[in-house]
């Protein structure tokens, strides 16, 4: 008498099951061995060229964390970490200066100015790019002519401007942002290259359906280049929490700085040539804190980063 093997409930013995499976590996293991040793040598030197890449763009924020974590004695020795730790550099610096204050200063003004110049320059690049009107090439060639204009020549003008207003020292920082209520030429440029690779039946459907310019805007446009208002939101976040000159010129008193302002004077607080006592440990610690949250920023938001550089505005 013969017995036939067979799996549960009459099916294929699990060696017939997992026969076709194993083969299929096999061939595909075969297919990934056999490549070209000159794409195996050209991918070898395209990761050794990564990674040098990356050693010597991470390198400057190494050498500032071990800094930042000196004596005062070492903080410029040619050892990268040296024992012991110093983490009470951290807390002395908070110590010696409101660098609490500034570093919330430098939140209001990064948030104002981000949010405002993203909404602003998204409204008119929308203009632009679905309106038809006289002279609008003309007009946009006069936004973009204003990028031209180098910032030293407005930042007597400007100043002029805010202290007839009474707004230099302002504990509200309208000069360190309220300009960019009227949008940003360059980002202008951007967005509307966005707006323009949507397709324009959308918005004559959303026509049709009674939605009007505004709603035109916050329902379809913006959502469909919402990765591009995020690369704008970023792009003035960070130039707005690195900026020096505009707190320089608006802002003298110590408790308004932001983290920029402030780090320009605690450096010229412990400069020994001025009679300072040369603790640039400390000047170290503080240009950590102000670099470690725009890594963060960008590691959050790297995905619409990316997808906003990559695309062209169009969802397909």
């Amino acid at each position: 008498m013969t017995v036939q093997q067979s799996g549960v409930g009459g099916a294929p013995p699990p060696a017939a099951l997992a026969a076709p499976g194993a083969a299929g590996t096999t061939t595909r293991t075969v297919a990934e061995v056999d490549q070209p040793p000159s794409r195996i040598i050209a991918r070898v030197v395209f990761l050794i060229g990564l990674g040098i890449a990356t050693v010597i763009f991470v390198f400057p924020f190494i050498w500032l964390l071990s800094a930042s974590l000196k004596s005062r004695s070492d903080v410029f020795s040619n050892q990268l970490f040296s024992m012991p730790l110093h983490f009470e550099n951290y807390a002395n610096v908070f110590t010696i200066a409101p660098v609490a204050n500034w570093f919330v200063n430098s939140i209001i003004v990064s948030i104002l100015a981000a949010v405002t110049v993203t909404i602003s320059s998204a409204l008119v690049a929308f203009g632009f790019a679905y309106f038809r009107f006289p002279f609008r090439n003309v007009l946009f060639g006069l936004v973009l002519a204003s990028m031209m204009l180098p910032g030293a020549v407005l930042m007597i003008p400007n100043f002029l401007i805010w202290n007839a207003l009474g707004q230099v020292d302002s504990p509200m920082f309208t000069p360190l942002w309220a300009s960019n209520l009227f949008g940003s030429a360059f980002y202008i440029f951007m967005l509307r290259q966005f707006f323009m690779g949507l397709p324009r039946e959308l918005f004559e459907a959303a026509r049709v359906d009674g939605a009007g310019y505004p709603r035109m805007f916050w329902s379809v446009a913006a959502p469909l280049t919402k990765a591009a208002l995020i690369v704008v939101l970023i792009f003035e976040l960070k130039a707005s929490w690195t900026d020096l000159v505009k707190p320089l010129i608006f802002i003298h008193d110590v408790n308004l700085f932001t983290l920029p302002r402030g780090l320009q004077y605690l450096i010229a607080l412990f400069d020994p040539q001025a009679g300072g006592e040369g603790q640039f440990q400390l000047v170290m610690a503080a240009s950590v804190i102000i670099t470690l949250p725009m890594i963060v920023i960008f590691f959050l938001a790297q995905r619409y980063f990316i997808e906003g550089i990559a695309t062209t505005g169009s969802k397909g």
